[in-house]
């Protein structure tokens, strides 16, 4: 008897949702600007940590091979695409961090 209680228990929890409030919440500016923030500081690492890796790499590979010159070539056409990304992000992370921080220090806008 009460292993069939605990067994329809189980299956009433397996059906219940996990967060009830999350498909009608309501995105608001102080959740969507930190989460933002993050990603725009998670693409500026990718960023750092590939250019990285690649001047280590750079070290390593002789500039007469010609698929050296081809990937150059080819990636030259998306250079200033990704320099205006990145300074996107980049302006946005910095502008976000500072009042990020004048908010912490309560350094707030009064109304």
């Amino acid at each position: 008897m009460k292993s069939q209680v605990n067994s329809n228990n189980n299956k009433l929890n397996i059906l219940r949702p996990l967060s009830p409030h999350l498909p009608i919440y309501k995105p608001q500016l102080t959740s969507t600007f930190p989460i933002s923030h993050r990603i725009s500081g998670a693409f500026l690492v990718t960023i750092v940590l590939f250019f990285y890796l690649l001047c280590l790499k750079i070290g390593l590979i002789c500039f007469t091979y010609e698929n050296f010159y081809l990937f150059f070539f080819y990636s030259s056409k998306l250079i200033l695409i990704a320099v205006e990304i990145t300074a996107l992000a980049l302006s946005y992370h910095l502008y976000n961090g500072v009042r990020h921080l004048l908010t912490d220090f309560s350094f707030e806008k009064k109304d």
